[in-house]
């Protein structure tokens, strides 16, 4: 019986193409107008009736460099700017310069398996090695909807990407009094910042959260602020997971936050420009203009600038660990739970996906739960009392 062959033509992405099934082979090439590729089209049919199989060379196939520079521009609309900055950052630093120059079309299992060896090596953690594989997966699932590959060679590569003896990823939140000592040093060192990272320690907000927050977000009737978007890679988008939310202020965040919008009021009133719809802003430029000194406004925080340039610097006047920026997140998890909090409140302040979520990060925080359910393994069991037994299968009978 004759091998199934098929040899389509198909406008994609704003060029025509030949696709080619031949043998349990599929490939594809990017031809251009619709009368070459119906051209090209015949010349493939006719060569594989003789069974000339050079035109299916994975030379035609663009290399994955090319394909997947294509693939995260085409896609950037549709993506949060979250997500295509991470795919970005993996394809940039740890894809294409292993298999950026092989065509897409040749890629198999055993590149995607030393791609992974190659991250292994350079000490890449599990969670990065899984954000690359993740990353390759995406654009290996284009390439098999194009025809570019008859499957994802980069699917379902679990057992490569287990722990074995590494150590897993800590969080690494401050104390109450490391929090305490830490706030206390930004109100003296840098009281333009004191507002933002009371709110940072105070709701668990991430980041781009705060960066986004405006005060129409903000109601202070009811101490409720209302998580509705966030500023990620210089981009509006909606908080992580699409989880809006309503996070609790607390009395001491109220008055701060509402004393900085009087503040903020009287200096939009003095300058004579509307006020700023940002809750946080960057600290206020100074200008020379006309030999006067004039202060400028400050923008919109700059995330990268403010981990590097001011919470660090911060931390160490304060002389507490100097941590990331999301371990402000977990120090306010951390102390809630220590409060004698839920587990569900905390989900609910922190906008987790789920329960799950929340008790796999922070499970281990409730206080005294193992201990407690260990010390029931010491409870003596009531003393048995002679003839119990015989007097109830008596009375059963």
């Amino acid at each position: 019986m004759a091998a199934a062959m098929g040899v389509k033509i198909r406008f994609h992405k704003k060029a025509w193409w030949v696709f080619v099934d031949h043998a349990g082979r599929r490939r594809a090439k990017k031809i251009g107008d619709h009368e070459t590729a119906k051209s090209v089209a015949a010349r493939i049919r006719e060569r594989l009736a003789l069974g000339d199989l050079s035109l299916l060379s994975t030379a035609t196939s663009p290399t994955f460099e090319t394909y997947a520079k294509s693939w995260l521009a085409d896609g950037e609309g549709a993506r949060k700017a979250s997500t295509h900055r991470f795919y970005a950052f993996n394809l940039t630093l740890h894809i294409t310069p292993t298999l950026g120059a092989k065509p897409v079309a040749a890629i198999k299992r055993a590149d995607c398996r030393e791609l992974l060896t190659t991250c292994r090596d350079k000490g890449l953690k599990i969670a990065s090695m899984r954000g690359v594989n993740r990353t390759l997966s995406a654009v290996l699932s284009q390439a098999v909807e194009d025809g570019l590959l008859p499957a994802n060679p980069a699917f379902r590569m679990g057992k490569y990407l287990r722990q074995g003896d590494a150590e897993p990823t800590e969080m690494h939140p401050l104390t109450a009094e490391e929090a305490y000592r830490f706030l206390t040093a930004v109100q003296k060192r840098a009281p333009h910042w004191y507002p933002f990272f009371l709110c940072a320690v105070r709701t668990g907000l991430r980041l781009g959260e705060l960066i986004g927050l405006e005060w129409r977000d903000l109601d202070f009737d009811t101490r409720l602020i209302h998580v509705r978007r966030a500023w990620v890679a210089g981009r509006q988008t909606t908080p992580k997971n699409k989880q809006r939310r309503k996070v609790d202020m607390s009395m001491k965040l109220t008055e701060e936050l509402r004393r900085l919008r009087t503040a903020r009021k009287k200096a939009a009133l003095k300058r004579g420009t509307p006020a700023n719809d940002l809750v946080f802003l960057m600290p206020d430029l100074v200008r020379i203009q006309n030999r006067k000194r004039i202060l400028v406004e400050g923008g919109r925080v700059d995330g990268d600038n403010l981990r590097k340039r001011v919470l660090k610097p911060l931390l160490r006047g304060a002389k507490v660990p100097v941590v990331r920026f999301h371990d402000l997140r977990h120090t306010f998890a951390s102390m809630l739970i220590q409060n004698g909090e839920s587990l569900a409140y905390v989900r609910d302040q922190l906008g987790h996906s789920s329960i799950q979520v929340t008790v796999d990060i922070y499970g281990h925080l409730v206080p005294g739960a193992n201990r407690a359910a260990v010390d029931k393994l010491d409870a003596v069991p009531p003393p048995r009392v002679e003839g119990t037994d015989a007097a109830s299968s008596t009375s059963s009978k």
